[in-house]
């Protein structure tokens, strides 16, 4: 009777920890129904990102025959060589534009300019058609983000703000440069924040489980999001861990007590 109760409870132990081995592996992959990729709708659709107040903007014009017209449209500052004032190189320091909080630049000779919510071609072509009459040939006007960055916080590896050169980010490269979320990262709340050129901020949840993200408008990050990923329940447990010691040894001491009890009753 002892031995059979006992084995009893030893298989019952058993099922439990592989039930819940398994539902807490089925959290843990990315991607998991991957096979329904193939089924879903995809929309061609590259992201272009659009400028917001306080970016930091690269604008060049260059015209090869038209150098000294090219400059004019161009923030500069000289360059000096050495501690002598007088001595000025031949190649002035090309500056950024900082987007202020009304979403204009001062750019030089054309003046204020209005440039939230544009893109970069498009601001681009905005600033050729006000100067080309300027030039004997077209000149050419490029745009760059100097500050694309974005973040990550919360479960991952390694938080912080990383800058992204060729402005085009997904999630799970996101996640790679943070070095992966953490055994304690709910893979299936992640949080993406962003705020757009009017300044209205948004929170959207993203399931990282599920294939579905990959045709997501939230797939692709913009300048300036966060990506927080939140804390499952063990880890909310385990930061109690210091103030809620004493209670849990109490209440397992008690369970302990009553198992025994029970054993010598059935017994």
């Amino acid at each position: 009777m002892k031995i059979k109760f006992s084995f009893n409870i030893l298989l019952l132990l058993v099922v439990l920890s592989a039930a819940v081995s398994c539902t807490s592996y089925k959290r843990v992959p990315y991607l998991q129904n991957s096979e329904e990729l193939q089924n879903m709708v995809q929309k061609a659709e590259l992201y272009d990102a659009r400028i917001q107040p306080k970016d930091l903007l690269n604008i060049v014009v260059v015209s090869p025959k038209n150098y000294a017209a090219s400059m004019e449209y161009n923030l500069t500052v000289p360059r000096f060589s050495g501690s002598n004032i007088d001595n000025l190189t031949s190649q002035p320091v090309l500056q950024s534009y900082l987007v202020d909080n009304d979403g204009n630049i001062e750019f030089p000779v054309l003046g204020t300019l209005k440039v939230a919510g544009l893109t970069k071609s498009e601001l681009e072509k905005m600033i050729l058609d006000r100067i080309k009459d300027s030039f004997t040939e077209k000149p050419v006007v490029t745009v760059r983000f100097s500050d694309f960055k974005i973040s990550v916080i919360g479960e991952v590896a390694s938080p912080g703000t990383y800058t992204i050169n060729n402005e085009k980010v997904n999630v799970f490269e996101a996640l790679a440069l943070a070095k992966d979320m953490t055994v304690y990262g709910e893979r299936d709340n992640v949080k993406l924040i962003r705020e757009d050129a009017s300044g209205k901020k948004e929170i959207h949840n993203l399931n990282l489980n599920d294939v579905s993200i990959i045709t997501s408008p939230y797939y692709y990050l913009q300048q300036n999001d966060v990506l927080y990923v939140t804390p499952n329940k063990a880890k909310a447990r385990n930061s109690d861990i210091g103030s809620s010691t004493t209670l849990w040894f109490s209440a397992t001491s008690i369970a302990i007590s009553l198992v025994s009890l029970l054993y010598n009753i059935l017994n």
